[in-house]
């Protein structure tokens, strides 16, 4: 069997880290598979640094600061050695009984499998503004599964071959391996009710999300043709410049038009260079876009440790 590796974002979750770890161990044990269980510590200000270190067997990456959720998944995921990884969230609200469902769903043909917590036991506010931002995110990513932000899933360790992750781009996964053309299903997972810790879900992580999920998108279009969206537009405005100036010119030359005190003359010739600047922006786009491919970018997170204990 694979060789599996579980990955755990953790913030501020020392009642929780050592009831969850066992319950995996608990898991795999059944399952008889070779694994390795990773807590990223995303630079918890409480004792959750202490609560991992006290765990075997467990990887411990531990963060400088706190540079959120992403962050630590791509840490984790980079680290992994398991040809399948499993995410999860490290408040206990995802069930590691549901393991061997996403692992049984892959045998189906599956790249990724997602949880679907079709039973959630968040508060009336949370459960809200998840089910407005998959309904938003269908819009934008298409993804074709029901809960993006379960952090519950599984894949392939090959879905992430030169995939970095960044900002909240986490719930976006799924959607942007659809697009690269893995396979995508879902499974009906458990969902529990936080016993310790505080929800680290607010709506300004709302609002960077959302900004995110633009970003993707525009990615997901735009980012090996730039010059089609700027150039495009700069073309469509230089048009209407053009012929607004065009016919506020004939209509002058006819006497048909008083052009002193009006201000179309302006806007003609705001469309005209509005749309050579779009249609500049557009070729700077591609230029800027093949030097991007030719360099390594830097992680944007800080790795101060990495713990090993067998």
């Amino acid at each position: 069997m694979a060789k599996i590796s579980i990955v755990i974002p953790t913030f501020n979750e020392e009642g929780n880290v050592a009831s969850l770890h066992k319950e995996i161990m608990q898991v795999m044990e059944r399952l008889g598979s070779d694994y390795e269980i990773i807590f990223v510590n995303d630079g918890s200000s409480d004792n959750t640094l202490e609560e991992l270190k006290k765990l075997s067997p467990v990887t411990i990456i531990n963060f400088r600061k706190n540079f959120g959720q992403t962050a630590a998944l791509d840490a984790g995921i980079k680290h992994a050695s398991g040809e399948i990884i499993i995410t999860m969230d490290a408040d206990g609200q995802n069930d590691p009984a549901d393991i061997p469902l996403l692992l049984e769903k892959m045998k189906e043909g599956y790249d990724v499998v997602s949880g679907w917590r079709w039973k959630r036991k968040d508060s009336f506010a949370k459960h809200f503004v998840s089910r407005t931002a998959n309904f938003v995110g269908k819009f934008f990513i298409s993804d074709g599964i029901h809960d993006s932000g379960c952090t519950l899933k599984a894949y392939k360790k090959e879905c992430f071959d030169g995939v970095d992750l960044y900002g909240e781009m986490h719930r976006f996964i799924p959607g942007i391996l659809r697009w690269q053309g893995f396979k995508i299903g879902e499974v009906k997972v458990n969902h529990r009710p936080r016993h310790s810790g505080k929800t680290k879900y607010n709506w300004q992580r709302t609002l960077k999300g959302f900004l995110d999920m633009l970003s993707v998108w525009f990615w997901r279009k735009y980012s090996a043709r730039p010059l089609h969206l700027f150039g495009g537009m700069g073309f469509f405005l230089f048009l209407a410049g053009s012929a607004l100036i065009t016919y506020l010119f004939i209509m002058r030359v006819l006497g048909l038009m008083a052009l002193g005190q009006s201000i179309w003359p302006l806007v003609g010739f705001f469309f005209i260079l509005a749309g050579i600047q779009l249609v500049v922006s557009g070729l700077l786009g591609d230029v800027t876009l093949k030097n991007y491919y030719k360099i390594h970018r830097s992680r944007p997170y800080s790795i101060k440790e990495i713990i090993e204990k067998k």
